[in-house]
């Protein structure tokens, strides 16, 4: 987990596209929102692993956003009971619950259906957010906290010093 954190602050730090850094944010996001016992989550999982992305970023996102995601499970039952009974789209749920893959990723299930709605209008706004923190962070944030007096005393720590030898590549 340690080499999740030093990755992520390396990233922040590099010459490394904004756009990887928060593609891999709003797709931890959007994992994280949705249960693990779907056959969905272990697609999105799997074929966004291989694409140009930051590996730590987007897993401690998913990481963080999955142990508070149960928060809003009442939220996903609600969006996805309201799609999944609705009548013009019955007779497509109805044929894709008996095509034999298909009914491994559990879109059936209310909580499956919303979070992955909800995960996907979220997708834009977290993608711009990550780019736009990205680029607050190399220009304001990192140089004022390497100037900081508690960068420097937590600097000599030797659990936390390890993360915060990411700072000293850039900075």
């Amino acid at each position: 987990m340690l080499n999740w954190i030093s990755g992520l602050f390396k990233a922040l730090n590099a010459n490394q596209n904004p756009a990887e850094i928060a593609h891999a944010l709003a797709l931890g996001v959007m994992l994280g929102f949705m249960p693990k016992n779907n056959a969905l989550w272990y697609l999105i999982l799997v074929f966004f692993f291989f694409v140009r992305i930051n590996k730590p970023t987007y897993l401690l996102t998913l990481l963080v956003v999955s142990y508070f995601s149960w928060m809003l499970d009442p939220l996903f039952s609600s969006i996805g009971y309201t799609v999944l009974t609705y009548k013009p789209l019955e007779g497509i749920f109805g044929f894709l619950v008996d095509v034999p893959f298909v009914g491994f990723t559990k879109f059936n299930n209310t909580i499956v259906m919303g979070s992955f709605l909800f995960s996907l209008a979220l997708y834009i706004p977290v993608f711009f957010f990550g780019v736009f923190f990205v680029k607050i962070w190399r220009t304001k944030i990192a140089p004022g906290f390497i100037k900081s007096p508690l960068y420097k005393a937590v600097q000599n720590l030797p659990v936390i010093g390890k993360i915060f030898e990411a700072f000293e590549e850039k900075f």
